[in-house]
């Protein structure tokens, strides 16, 4: 009984942490708090939107109230990607409720920021979002509470306020399914 009690003290210790790895992270506004402004410098995409490249904006504001997801992101992976082209499609799709969206390319400096931004871009083949740098390009607007251990945070918003937030320590571990599925939250 002696060897036992220390593999099961080794075995939940062990499991434990596996369950906080694979725990979520919160990150940036959470359901029913305000966005407010902040700016970004438009790097690529949504071509028809009328703001040239390079022009340094406020997304936020130029959509006002309509619905509008706000991605974050440190990373360029398939599965960014992929909800990226998602969100890319539906915004035609919602001419008449005015979808929009914009992705906020994070990193440590500028350049790496920039590259992620274009490679998301073109793996992604998105026509209707726009790639845009963060003027706080860390970890975007300091008052929008973007975790600096979370690799993508998705805020969906309608009305000024926050309808929906997905956060993923991993872009492995994005839901595209689960943030796809609550559009609806900011659509009705």
């Amino acid at each position: 009984m002696k060897r036992f009690t220390p593999m099961l003290t080794v075995f939940a210790l062990l499991t434990g942490a596996a369950f906080v790895v694979a725990e979520d992270v919160k990150s940036g506004l959470q359901e029913g708090e305000g966005i407010g402004a902040f700016y970004v410098t438009k790097l690529c995409g949504a071509d028809d939107d009328g703001v040239a490249v390079g022009k340094n904006l406020c997304y936020r504001c130029k959509n006002g109230g309509r619905p509008q997801v706000m991605i974050f992101t440190r990373s360029a992976d398939q599965k960014v990607a992929d909800l990226v082209r998602e969100i890319d499609e539906a915004i035609p799709k919602n001419d008449d409720k005015q979808l929009r969206a914009f992705v906020n390319a994070m990193g440590e400096n500028q350049a790496a920021a920039k590259s992620n931004a274009d490679k998301l871009a073109k793996a992604s083949e998105a026509k209707n979002v726009p790639f845009v740098l963060p003027n706080e390009f860390e970890n975007g607007p300091a008052d929008y509470g973007i975790n600096p251990s979370a690799e993508v945070t998705v805020i969906m918003a309608q009305g000024g306020k926050v309808k929906a937030n997905h956060s993923a320590k991993s872009a492995a571990d994005l839901k595209v399914d689960a943030i796809v599925a609550d559009l609806r939250k900011i659509l009705n």
